[in-house]
């Protein structure tokens, strides 16, 4: 399941974080990826142990644990801090699929990629190229959010960014692991929670919403690794 979650940041998050962007020091995005990865890799990225990027890392977690929507669909176990990569000049990074188990920096943990996310810092309309494409069962979707949208989307996915012929995308990137390993059955659930809140909205609490939960707790509870 691919999905858009939308004003994951504001405008002003936006504007902050670039600020601070803009003027870091920025490496070699191959110095975090395999033999494979470098190979088709050319971008640049902060390094992970940034103190900038650190601290840009904590507002991305602060605001994406405001957005019900990316919890409902991710049901996030642990997290890789989030990276931060730039595009420019012809810069891209080709096909490939992403590590199955990354490391937490600092940590001596690691964790399951379930999800990759990306979060947009970049206006669409300020760089030419750079679109995210992602391969999955029903076909080759392009990705190009405006600034402060992130998309969701499983890990195993093949998947690729275009080279940006004009302006700076730049981008917020991270993985991961999901309370539910599965999928399918994350979807289920995420369609089901869905279907409850709707329902909420437009009747109220009801014997019916009650009990629709009491499946969905039943469910995750059956699913859930913690």
């Amino acid at each position: 399941m691919m999905l858009h979650v939308p004003d994951v940041l504001t405008s002003d998050q936006v504007c902050e974080l670039r600020s601070a962007l803009d003027g870091a020091d920025w490496g070699d995005g191959r110095e975090t990826v395999g033999e494979q990865g470098a190979r088709v890799k050319r971008n640049r990225q902060l390094p992970e142990y940034s103190v900038v990027g650190r601290q840009l890392a904590k507002t991305v977690l602060m605001a994406l644990s405001r957005s019900a929507l990316f919890h409902s669909a991710a049901l996030p176990l642990r997290f890789v801090p989030p990276l931060f990569n730039r595009y420019e000049s012809g810069e891209h990074y080709g096909l490939h699929v992403d590590g199955s188990v990354r490391s937490i920096p600092g940590t001596g943990e690691q964790l399951r990629t379930d999800l990759s996310c990306t979060l947009f810092l970049s206006h669409p309309d300020d760089y030419d190229g750079g679109e995210l494409e992602v391969v999955d069962n029903y076909g080759t979707h392009e990705v190009k959010l405006p600034a402060g949208d992130l998309v969701l989307y499983p890990s195993s996915s093949l998947h690729q960014v275009h080279p940006v012929t004009r302006g700076a995308r730049v981008c917020s990137f991270f993985w991961l692991q999901s309370m539910v390993r599965d999928n399918h059955q994350r979807e289920m659930l995420f369609g089901l929670d869905q279907s409850i809140q709707s329902l909420r909205t437009r009747l109220g609490e009801s014997a019916e919403t009650v009990a629709l939960t009491g499946h969905y707790h039943n469910l995750l509870r059956l699913w859930a690794e913690v």
